[in-house]
């Protein structure tokens, strides 16, 4: 984790993506997780995985964030923090990979944290690299 990585860390993001994750509907897989997207105008949106006994029909906690930030206005996140527990790392799926795309560029910081800590920095353009995104509409 380089230096800018934890300059452009903001600790208030953590915290309530921590909370998102302690409010999971996780009782099937026992994963709660947690994430909170800033937008362009700097308001937090927070989401946390929601399971159901269909099991592939629940949402990803990113899904609840970025659906809190369209339905409040907004349309440009400028960073993602996602807090799980375990000894891997928890990064997007390739599905949420794809979501923060459409309203994030390349170089939008994807901080992944465990409830109490940073533990490594990726760009969404590091995680996702060579998107489909709007540029390819033609």
């Amino acid at each position: 984790m380089n230096r800018q990585d934890l300059e452009t860390f903001d600790p208030e993001m953590l915290r309530l993506a921590r909370q998102a994750r302690d409010n999971a509907h996780a009782p099937y897989s026992g994963f709660p997780v947690g994430a909170c997207i800033r937008s362009s105008d700097g308001r937090y949106f927070v989401g946390c995985n929601v399971e159901n006994a269909s099991y592939p029909e629940g949402a990803c906690a990113e899904t609840g964030a970025i659906s809190q930030m369209v339905a409040a206005g907004d349309r440009n996140i400028t960073a993602v923090v996602i807090v799980a527990q375990g000894d891997r790392l928890c990064t997007p799926c390739g599905g949420c990979r794809q979501r923060l795309r459409e309203f994030a560029g390349p170089e939008t910081p994807v901080f992944i944290c465990s409830p109490e800590e940073l533990r490594k920095a990726f760009t969404l353009g590091e995680l996702l690299p060579q998107a489909f995104g709007r540029q390819n509409d033609g």
